[in-house]
């Protein structure tokens, strides 16, 4: 007996998506790990630091105090508000509650803001090398992809005039910081961006998701420059909640009865007890300024030793918990110069053809969310296996 389809049946080609490289990365080092390798993690996406206590204390009264049961399908009206405070509070916008829908995670945001502002055969722009998910979704929502392929120059951030060459489309992804480069749009590049989408009536859809992780840039919201703009966030990252799996939207007027009954017939609601525990999470900022300082020294290791060990051509990492490293000097096989560095060396990366499959075979993405010791020992024998 085997495992194939029985006659007549045959999968849906929406479902035919191409793997998250990252993945199977992660797979391989954990494989690793269980045969008891060691295995220094610069791979994954993820920090490494647990929720901040305040969140575990409220996690852990609700509990003991609250049903859990399901929520509205936008979100407890406690997080919503604080979700909108907080807007203000660090950009000085005023968004109203109501504009707030609570995700599962980003990627469900993601899913709710194409399905309610695109049709199927629409075309969305996004800048190449860039977050894979966005390319995967769309494709499954069968909405066209257009790849906008940036450089250094662009500081691998979408530009107008790539825009202007891509020809008619009906919506652009922005990231900042971007994954996997960590690069940051800033004011002006942003209204730019702005300006040119709503005068040809395009949405505009901000990934803000790495937002508070930054080095000295301030992070600019497209809500500055586009009250219509959609913005997805995420506790994941700088609030270091990724398992909590919950997310939000900023959603404009015109599509949010929309995302709601998609949200309803989609999730239900998010976790509950992740959105009675993040409500504690903007009261936590002393933890999480401790969690960017390690970060920022990890980015100062990467950023002094990989060009020692001969990888000097880095994307500037503005912000998140990137490098992006050119490896033509040494591949033009980036999976197979993962596969080895894993092998050989214990240090797990991800190549770059899971951010640009046209261009990424000699690319590489180093995360620095783990510890600052770890980065050093990797740099050493990213060195030495060089060499």
């Amino acid at each position: 007996m085997t495992g194939s389809a029985p006659r007549g049946l045959r999968p849906s080609r929406r479902g035919q998506v191409s793997p998250f490289i990252v993945m199977d990365v992660m797979s391989a080092a954990a494989a690793r790990e269980a045969a008891g390798q060691e295995v220094l993690h610069l791979e994954v996406g993820q920090p490494s630091t647990p929720a901040p206590k305040g969140v575990l204390d409220a996690a852990r009264r609700a509990l003991e105090s609250d049903r859990i049961g399901y929520t509205v399908a936008l979100g407890i009206p406690a997080l919503r508000e604080r979700i909108a405070r907080h807007y203000h509070d660090l950009y000085g916008v005023a968004v109203p509650a109501d504009r707030i829908a609570v995700t599962t995670g980003s990627s469900a945001g993601f899913q709710l803001a194409f399905l309610s502002a695109f049709d199927a055969g629409a075309r969305v722009a996004l800048a190449s090398p860039g977050y894979p998910a966005y390319r995967n979704i769309l494709q499954a929502l069968n909405i066209e992809a257009v790849d906008l392929p940036t450089e250094h120059a662009d500081r691998y951030q979408p530009t107008v005039e790539r825009l202007e060459a891509a020809g008619p489309i009906d919506g652009v992804i922005v990231a900042s910081p971007s994954n996997p480069t960590g690069t940051m749009l800033d004011g002006p590049a942003m209204r730019q961006l702005a300006e040119w989408c709503r005068s040809r009536g395009v949405r505009l859809i901000s990934d803000e998701i790495y937002h508070g992780i930054g080095y000295g840039i301030r992070p600019v919201t497209a809500l500055e420059t586009d009250p219509n703009a959609i913005v997805i966030n995420s506790f994941s990252k700088y609030f270091s909640m990724t398992g909590w799996r919950i997310g939000w939207m900023v959603v404009p007027q015109d599509l949010l009865r929309s995302v709601e009954c998609l949200a309803q017939n989609f999730f239900i609601s998010p976790p509950t007890l992740s959105q009675i525990a993040a409500v504690a999470a903007f009261e936590c900022e002393e933890e999480l300024q401790a969690n960017l300082r390690r970060y920022a020294a990890n980015r100062d290791v990467l950023l002094n030793e990989l060009p020692k060990a001969g990888l000097d051509d880095l994307a500037p990492a503005d912000g998140a918990f990137y490098v992006y490293a050119n490896v033509a000097a040494h591949t033009n096989d980036s999976v197979e110069f993962c596969r080895r560095l894993l092998a050989e060396t214990g240090v797990a990366c991800t190549p770059g053809v899971d951010f640009d499959p046209s261009r990424g075979h000699a690319t590489v993405r180093f995360s620095f969310a783990g510890a600052t010791d770890t980065m050093a020992e990797a740099c050493r024998r990213i060195a030495g296996w060089l060499r």
